[in-house]
């Protein structure tokens, strides 16, 4: 005699738990990639590495360069009391 019905020797069991995993864990990366997608941005980037970025690609000259550099360096020294 043939069996009829969702009886199919507990595989079924089986696969639905292993399906409910497969979900959980997609959505466990999916939520992981985009909640700890900060990790992975590059660090933000001095005044003083853009200028001498600046300054190797020719888009500004010596004179300027040291100029602003003086002027970084007076921005980040604290004042002195008067």
């Amino acid at each position: 005699m043939m069996s009829y019905g969702w009886n199919d020797g507990g595989w079924g069991m089986l696969w639905m738990i292993l399906s409910w995993i497969a979900i959980v864990a997609l959505i466990w990366v999916v939520l992981r990639t985009f909640i700890s997608g900060d990790d992975r941005r590059e660090p933000p980037r001095d005044a003083k590495d853009m200028l001498e970025e600046r300054f190797a690609k020719g888009e500004i000259d010596a004179d300027e360069y040291h100029e602003r550099l003086r002027v970084l360096s007076e921005a980040h020294t604290p004042a002195k009391n008067r």
